[in-house]
């Protein structure tokens, strides 16, 4: 198996996926770009993901995004 070619087995099917994002500012520092522009980075990965557990039929996706530890 690999990312580019999954294989599922039948009966075995992802139910919950949770998604913890974290480093799109340290993302876009790296690469000399506002911290805004990470964001904006992982916000355009986050509706991929999303659209693709939707063609999955993925029953419950969690996603946090916010954290109040980084004020």
């Amino acid at each position: 198996m690999s990312a580019d070619n999954p294989t599922r087995c039948e009966g075995n099917a992802l139910k919950h996926v949770c998604i913890i994002m974290d480093g799109n500012g340290r993302w876009a520092k790296k690469r000399f770009m506002p911290r805004f522009a990470g964001h904006k980075a992982g916000l355009s990965t986050v509706r991929k993901i999303v659209s693709s557990c939707v063609e999955q039929n993925l029953e419950v996706l969690t996603i946090f995004a916010f954290s109040s530890e980084n004020w």
